[in-house]
């Protein structure tokens, strides 16, 4: 399965299967993405699909240099699970 990352409308996105699709929305500010919505279809919960949406969207931050602000409960949870990730947060 591929992150796809659409700048354009500040999004990542995943469709492992046709019509079941997970994303992670985010806003970007002064050098600062706020990942503010992470949603995935009931058919997809699960099987991690959240998690790799959020792991791209950090990816993503730290090869931009970016810092993070997260606004949305399951990134703020990743967060506290992956300490690696500390050091993107504003």
């Amino acid at each position: 399965m591929t992150v796809q990352h659409n700048a354009e409308r500040q999004q990542f996105w995943i469709e492992p299967q046709p019509g079941l699709r997970g994303e992670l929305d985010y806003t970007l500010t002064s050098g600062v993405v706020n990942f503010h919505h992470t949603g995935v279809h009931p058919g997809l919960r699960g099987q991690g699909i959240a998690a790799l949406l959020v792991e791209a969207g950090l990816t993503w931050a730290q090869t931009q240099g970016l810092k993070v602000q997260a606004g949305c409960s399951y990134v703020v949870a990743h967060l506290q699970r992956h300490p690696e990730w500390a050091h993107l947060q504003a």
